[in-house]
């Protein structure tokens, strides 16, 4: 394991996890899902999938200036993602939520998680129903207090498969058909101006960082196109501009 690094000055005093990883992304807007997964199955390494494919729902948190936005946008070196993630539906009861801190540092990035309380996505959702949550949450005071600078800007939902070699060294996803809605913080929300992108599907390869010397082996066998895809971005740029 590599020795446990210093985090990035934007998230200092966040309990970070143990090592780094890199995450290659990868889109291609010709093929099906499902050509896709048969080209990760015919990989020389055996793929195979650890967990069966899943809804997976993002609500995305930023500050009043967008900060995290536009750092994404510049490529800033020490950047961030906050949101809250949950499975399955959409709306309505959202009984396990895990609140994610996604840090990256250069090229190589990590994720910090924290179990949030529940909540209702619906029509009265809004920031303060996302603040009464974080109350109800066990998280330390330092979430706690930067969560109160953040407020909910974009929600986002998308289908993914899992793919793995069979020692777990190399993690692969598969994304398609995501979904995008404006969130109001202040506001109820009706989710009715629903952005889709069902053309792209996103491929993600990801592995520690010291296996990047076989990543590029690993990675030539896809056809596929090197992208900075974010969601978080792509949202944004389509339900506000």
């Amino acid at each position: 394991m590599p020795t446990e690094s210093k985090p990035a000055a934007d998230a200092q005093g966040y309990t970070h996890l143990r090592s780094h990883r890199y995450e290659r992304k990868f889109l291609t807007e010709e093929l099906l899902p499902c050509q896709v997964e048969a080209l990760v199955r015919l990989h020389p390494l055996m793929f195979h999938a650890p967990y069966p494919p899943r809804q997976i729902n993002s609500l995305y948190l930023d500050t009043a200036e967008m900060q995290n936005y536009f750092d994404n946008v510049s490529g800033a070196e020490n950047r961030r993602k906050v949101r809250l993630r949950w499975y399955g539906a959409l709306t309505g009861p959202i009984a396990r939520p895990m609140l994610e801190i996604k840090v990256k540092d250069g090229l190589v990035g990590r994720k910090l998680s924290y179990k949030m309380a529940s909540f209702n996505m619906d029509g009265d959702f809004c920031d303060r129903v996302l603040q009464e949550a974080a109350g109800r949450s066990d998280l330390p005071q330092v979430v706690r207090t930067d969560l109160r600078t953040l407020s909910p800007v974009l929600l986002n939902c998308y289908q993914r498969s899992y793919h793995a070699t069979r020692d777990g060294r190399f993690r692969l996803t598969v994304d398609w058909r995501q979904d995008f809605y404006k969130i109001n913080g202040a506001l109820s929300n009706s989710l009715l101006h629903r952005q889709r992108n069902a053309r792209d599907v996103i491929v993600e390869l990801k592995y520690d960082i010291e296996l990047e010397p076989r990543a590029d082996r690993v990675a030539g066998y896809f056809p596929f196109r090197v992208s900075r895809n974010s969601k978080y971005v792509q949202g944004i740029e389509r339900v506000y501009f």
